[in-house]
């Protein structure tokens, strides 16, 4: 009964990691947003963006980015009381 177990254990990986290593796999094409957050983490410099901004966006960003780095700096201090 455990050999049994193990065999199709054993076999359930093996299609796994074979379905998962084909390169048959999905057709559609990754989301864009993926790709894009993985190549930013490796070089952020690449998305940087050079253009210009349209009326009001960059005051948007800015104080979008703000929001989001007082939100992070009170998860932070949640994070460290014990």
């Amino acid at each position: 009964m455990r050999r049994g177990l193990r065999v199709s254990g054993l076999v359930g990986l093996v299609c796994l990691l074979t379905a998962c290593g084909s390169p048959s796999g999905p057709t559609a094409p990754p989301a864009a947003g993926v790709t894009n957050a993985a190549a930013c983490r490796w070089d952020p410099q690449s998305c940087m963006y050079e253009g210009s901004y349209e009326p009001g966006e960059k005051e948007f960003a800015e104080q979008r980015a703000k929001d989001l780095n007082r939100a992070a700096a009170r998860k932070l201090r949640r994070a460290s009381w014990w």
